[in-house]
């Protein structure tokens, strides 16, 4: 029992990752929209498709939490 609960402490960690990776890449984007206006568009376009696999990543990691916590 509290090995299961050891595991879903530690993927629901991926969650907190996915957090801090998001923001880090937001003011990235940011700095670079203000360096280079003109290429805001194509910064927007990859910061999203980046921010959306680092979301699906927590939400496995989230939902692989969730069944361990189930099971337990």
């Amino acid at each position: 029992m509290t090995v299961i609960a050891i595991g879903a402490g530690i993927a629901a960690l991926g969650v907190i990752g996915a957090g801090i990776s998001i923001g880090i890449a937001t003011g990235k984007a940011a700095e670079a929209i203000a360096r280079q206006p003109e290429a805001e568009g194509k910064i927007n376009k990859t910061l999203i498709l980046g921010c959306a696999l680092a979301e699906a990543t927590a939400i496995y990691a989230f939902v692989i939490a969730l069944m361990m916590v189930i099971k337990l």
